[in-house]
């Protein structure tokens, strides 16, 4: 499988392309900010074909170009519905005004193919099946997506479990109480060796995070006791 992924935009979001291999079809996760540019090369680069665009969860930093990329090749966009209303609406997940500039734009819109994700589902797209995993708590419609290889399970955990730390709870929508149980039915169980490749920062793996991340470790060690995660 290949994978190619680069930060972009003012957050260093990262979005990653997932194709079975170069000249194939793919899939592309989480388009933010600036990231048509980088994109652009990345299938030059590897002459991919994109089917589609995933998105983990609704916030503007992950979604902000899907509108661009989805128009450009006419492909579908998926999502949780519990996160879709942010396609139209950002600023409400952000506790901001309606109309606040966000990276530089006013007016957000749907494209014209979205397609809804349902927990358990497995997605069959670009010669790739990708496990659709609920893991409200970041955003109430917040995913990740698992992906089987021949060297090791893939997780694109969105916003759900970074390197050393975990997504923030404190926005409109987000959960304490939902990103414990996410953590504890998502990430607990994945295999040490399975590679994590988080929303923002590097990559890691599950083995790292279960002896290194201490809100994986707090999760692990018993119920959580009120505010833990903040």
């Amino acid at each position: 499988m290949l994978v190619s992924g680069f930060p972009a935009g003012p957050l260093g979001t990262n979005c990653f392309v997932v194709a079975p291999a170069a000249g194939e079809q793919c899939v592309v996760i989480d388009p933010g900010p600036d990231a048509t540019g980088p994109l652009g090369q990345v299938l030059a680069d590897h002459q991919l074909h994109p089917v589609a665009v995933l998105l983990t969860h609704g916030h503007v930093d992950h979604t902000f170009c899907v509108l661009p990329v989805c128009e450009a090749r006419d492909i579908p966009a998926f999502i949780h519905p519990a996160d879709r209303q942010q396609l139209t609406d950002p600023w409400s997940a952000l506790g901001a005004f309606p109309g606040t500039p966000l990276f530089g734009a006013l007016t957000f819109a749907e494209p014209a193919d979205v397609r809804e994700l349902a927990d358990g589902a497995v997605l069959d797209l670009a010669g790739l099946q990708l496990a659709v995993r609920h893991a409200p708590g970041h955003t109430p419609g917040s995913v990740a997506f698992v992906a089987d290889t021949a060297d090791a399970p893939v997780f694109f955990s969105g916003d759900l479990l970074f390197a050393g730390s975990i997504g923030r709870v404190d926005l409109p929508g987000g959960s304490e109480e939902q990103m414990v149980e996410s953590l504890a039915r998502v990430v607990l169980p994945l295999d040490d060796e399975t590679v994590v490749l988080p929303g923002h920062g590097p990559s890691t793996t599950i083995g790292r995070e279960r002896v290194s991340n201490p809100y994986l470790q707090m999760v692990a060690s018993g119920p959580p006791r009120r505010s833990r995660l903040l």
